[in-house]
């Protein structure tokens, strides 16, 4: 081997050093975004901004899968528990929470914003669904029908079967519709055992039957086509401010009005889980809490028309002023909806025959 001369060797290890001092160093790239996909019914609606304020805050993207109305989305829930296809299932309501809890599909998780959240609204105290908002299904009514008609609103689930309100009811089947399912609760709650004597006079009545609330509210309510033949329809209470919102011009008062009398409402409370088994536990604590949060419950009534049960939450003017809320409403444990539902709704579907 031939030795090199020490001046070279000094040499070369200078130029080396001013070239490593003189290259800039490069910054390191941003960390790909992660991804929390999060699984939905078909109703679910919130602000594109919305979700971009949580997307840039925690450097993740949010994918929502839109899986048909709630009973779908928890079957198929179910179906995948051991390899789900999301994180986070927003939309079991507590018509099917029981059952949602049986299944054992979500982690327990207790969000630091539950601390917002009056406690009436959380009824799973595991902690593994938690709650998000809620809604009152209720009778609307054609406020125009009754003035010109001179007649008064009914105000219990018993003047519905009195004469003079004779054909003026449609309402969903409780076998195919949530709002359908919710009223039947009601009456189930009001009389009893004795709720399917009651059907059965509303049968005798003119009640009438359709399969889902898009039929009964957009065709068969008068209050909606001005051509519909009932001035009554099982909805919400939050949709005579819908009427008002999307109506282009704005009237000064809604058309509609909801009747909230004891007994006469039955609330919904929809409830947000993160799923056993998925791939980002951590961003999806995080998209709950931001579920819960001010911001994203303060969004939620003009795109899904549902009350925030954030307390600190503000609602749209639109809300105030035309939205009611029911008192008292009909109220029964997701127990024994679990462990009845389906017996009740064989028995009454075999009585409206």
């Amino acid at each position: 081997m031939k030795h090199i001369p020490f001046f070279l060797l000094l040499f070369a290890v200078l130029l080396t050093a001013c070239a490593s001092s003189a290259a800039p160093t490069a910054a390191p790239a941003p960390a790909e975004p992660q991804t929390v996909t999060v699984v939905t019914h078909d109703s679910f609606a919130i602000g594109e901004e919305t979700v971009k304020a949580f997307e840039a805050e925690n450097n993740a993207k949010v994918v929502f899968l839109q899986s048909g109305d709630a009973g779908s989305v928890l079957n198929q829930a179910i179906l995948t528990r051991d390899a789900p296809v999301a994180d986070v299932l927003f939309g079991v309501d507590n018509t099917f929470l029981s059952r949602a809890l049986d299944a054992d599909i979500f982690e327990s998780y207790q969000s630091p914003v539950l601390a917002d959240i009056p406690d009436e609204f959380e009824l799973d105290l595991s902690s593994r669904a938690l709650p998000v908002d809620y809604g009152d299904v209720c009778i609307n009514y054609d406020k125009k029908y009754f003035a010109d008609n001179n007649l008064p609103v009914p105000q219990s689930l018993e003047d519905l079967a009195k004469p003079e309100y004779k054909d003026l009811l449609v309402v969903e089947n409780p076998a195919t519709s949530s709002p359908g399912l919710a009223f039947l609760l009601a009456t189930r709650v009001h009389f009893g055992d004795g709720y399917l004597d009651y059907w059965k006079s509303l049968k005798a009545n003119g009640v009438v039957v359709v399969d889902g609330w898009e039929t009964a509210y957009y065709t068969n309510f008068s209050a909606s086509s001005g051509k519909g033949p009932q001035p009554m329809v099982v909805s919400y209470a939050s949709s005579p401010a819908a009427e008002v919102f999307f109506a282009s011009p704005a009237p000064t008062e809604s058309p509609t009005a909801s009747i909230v009398a004891a007994d006469m409402c039955f609330r919904q409370i929809e409830f947000v889980g993160i799923l056993k088994n998925g791939q980002n536990k951590l961003l999806a604590q995080k998209f709950v809490d931001f579920m819960l949060s001010q911001k994203f419950q303060e969004d939620m009534p003009l795109n899904m028309f549902v009350y925030p049960v954030n307390q600190k939450a503000q609602l749209p003017e639109v809300f105030v002023k035309y939205a009611d809320v029911a008192q008292s409403p009909a109220a029964m444990s997701p127990d024994e909806i679990a462990y009845y539902r389906d017996a009740w709704i064989e028995a009454w579907t075999a009585a409206m025959k």
